[in-house]
């Protein structure tokens, strides 16, 4: 779902998969005996323990990761978090994308790039199988998630291989509990919330950025897959700095609310494991950083040098 969806910039792309959503890297000829080893933190007091674990939200078939310290922690709680629980039927998603995203103001979108602009965009949709001509009944915001999502899976990532879909499934399987901390209509409202002009920058950044997806986003990845937050959150930041009120809406207001949940859960005894998009657990205004603000300290499990 929206974990999967956008970018803006050639690194934002990729950056704004793990803030919302992300993908594994693939094995290489230099990584093959590689496993991934993803970071992991802890909240906790007297009763209660929280993990925090960075999810990416597509997978290939050889991405080794739920495994050591996070599989342990996950065994070792009651409840699993999500940022959305996905409804079993993939048409009420859809629906709910095409209900938010059709163009109010009846302006067709392509009528709302410039002529340069224009072209390059049907040009990457053409080039990814995507009707420019039905989606010009829709606002920008919608064309900036297809293609942050139709180039992952030409390269072949698949959603039915991401973390949360693991998570789940596991969760399921041991009878632990499983909540969200947001719903289906929230995220896609974040999009939908957007003022046009931020969503058709959206839009023309995510288009500039598709050649440069594929490098953009292994490299990123692969600070998730090697547990370096740090090198993670450095590239991330650098692309953010261009869309600073997507950053606020899509990250940090986020990672606010999601400090507060955190917080209110130390309340109730118990051992939770919350999972969300890498990017919410990495660099300034991260979840770390706003639960430090509110007087709760966080722990790195364990270091990894790489």
């Amino acid at each position: 779902m929206l974990p999967t969806l956008f970018r803006a910039l050639p690194r934002t792309i990729a950056a704004t998969l793990l803030m919302i959503g992300g993908v594994a890297q693939a094995r290489t000829a230099d990584n093959l005996d590689l496993r991934a080893t993803p970071a992991l933190w802890q909240v906790q007091d007297a009763d209660t323990t929280i993990y925090l674990f960075g999810t990416v939200h597509v997978m290939k078939p050889d991405i080794d990761w739920f495994h050591g310290d996070v599989k342990r922690a996950f065994d070792r709680s009651d409840t699993l978090v999500l940022e959305i629980i996905e409804p079993d039927d993939p048409q009420a998603i859809g629906t709910a994308m095409a209900g938010m995203a059709l163009a109010k103001d009846g302006v067709k979108l392509s009528d709302r790039l410039t002529p340069e602009a224009r072209v390059k965009y049907q040009a990457a949709m053409e080039a990814n199988s995507l009707p420019w001509q039905t989606f010009d009944m829709f606002n920008p915001w919608m064309s900036g998630m297809a293609l942050s999502v139709a180039p992952l899976e030409k390269l072949g990532y698949k959603n039915d291989l991401g973390a949360e879909k693991i998570l789940r499934s596991a969760a399921t399987t041991a009878g632990k509990k499983v909540d969200a901390l947001e719903t289906v209509e929230q995220q896609l409202g974040f999009f939908a919330g957007l003022p046009m002009e931020q969503q058709v920058q959206f839009l023309n950044a995510t288009v500039d950025g598709l050649p440069d997806m594929e490098k953009e986003f292994g490299d990123l990845l692969r600070y998730w897959r090697t547990g370096q937050p740090d090198k993670l959150a450095k590239s991330m930041n650098e692309s953010l700095e261009t869309t600073p009120e997507l950053a606020r809406v899509l990250l940090t207001g986020r990672n606010a609310n999601w400090a507060k949940w955190i917080k209110a859960r130390l309340a109730q005894p118990g051992t939770v494991f919350v999972a969300v998009g890498a990017g919410h657990l990495a660099g300034k205004g991260s979840v770390q950083e706003q639960l430090k603000a509110l007087g709760v300290p966080t722990k790195r499990l364990k270091e990894v040098k790489p």
